[in-house]
């Protein structure tokens, strides 16, 4: 049997009864502030289109499927963990925020690859003195909303935490330690005399290097795909989240919340261990 899982900033009362009536649910649980559980619900047609207009997020889940029967959880850093664009924050330092941010709209969409996007928008950084970075991290990193619950009930469960990042290694360091994060990969800025050359150190992590880092991580700790969820929301993470047991396009891209197994439009990241029991 299934159990539907509705999240909201705010949910109705008649919308909870109006979709239990949909999916023949035999009752309505509350599981904290705006997320509910309908017990026993049968898979409608009509569910995501009235979850759409309703504004809710919606998913249907085994019954008894825990967050415990997880071993890890992999993130995405920018706009998913953070809820920021790391190098657009930088590129903002040198007054190119906006070159830079359609770069990074062309390859969360898709339509460029991520390899091309990062090595066209690390160029337009050349010059950059490092201190900036660490001005970045200081004065804009922002976690998503309910990053910290949700990692403090994975660790409780008992799961792993990474952030794989086709960011840079600056952040990644910080945050890891900041949250206390198991694990952390990303990109590596070339610094020369206190300042960025435009370029990255090394094979660059993107699309296929998410995937191949998380691939090796899990072959370190023993664990198979089904032990794992992946969080992201461009389309470079699309490798990483076709290697979890779960994948979750958080505040995605409409080509990464296809491909996902859940999505969350609306409610923060504690959206995701609300899912389970």
């Amino acid at each position: 049997m299934m159990n539907l899982i509705l999240q909201g900033v705010e949910v109705n009362n008649s919308d909870l009864r109006a979709i239990a009536k949909l999916t023949a649910a035999d009752s309505i649980e509350r599981i904290t502030g705006e997320a509910f559980r309908l017990i026993n619900a049968a898979y409608s047609d009509a569910v995501p289109d009235y979850c759409a207009s309703a504004e809710l997020d919606f998913a249907f889940v085994a019954a008894q499927r825990k967050l415990s029967d997880f071993k890890l959880i992999a993130m995405d850093m920018d706009s998913t963990l953070l809820a920021i664009e790391s190098i657009d924050e930088i590129a903002d330092m040198l007054h190119i925020k906006p070159q830079v941010a359609a770069i990074t709209l062309q390859t969360m969409q898709g339509e460029i690859s991520f390899e091309e996007s990062l090595i066209r928008r690390t160029q337009l950084l050349k010059g950059l003195h490092q201190d900036a970075l660490q001005n970045v991290y200081d004065e804009r990193v922002r976690l998503s909303p309910g990053a910290e619950r949700m990692l403090a009930q994975a660790r409780q469960a008992g799961l792993k935490t990474m952030v794989i990042s086709g960011g840079f290694t600056f952040f990644t360091e910080r945050i890891k330690a900041k949250l206390e994060l198991d694990f952390a990969a990303a990109n590596v800025l070339a610094i020369d005399n206190q300042h960025l050359t435009g370029e990255v150190v090394g094979e660059i992590i993107g699309r296929e290097g998410k995937a191949r880092v998380l691939k090796q991580i899990c072959d370190t700790l023993g664990l198979q795909r089904a032990q794992v969820i992946a969080i992201g929301d461009g389309a470079n993470d699309l490798g990483m989240m076709a290697e979890a047991g779960v994948s979750i396009a958080y505040h995605a891209k409409p080509i990464v919340r296809k491909a996902a197994t859940y999505a969350i439009n609306h409610v923060g990241l504690e959206g995701v261990v609300n899912l389970f029991d």
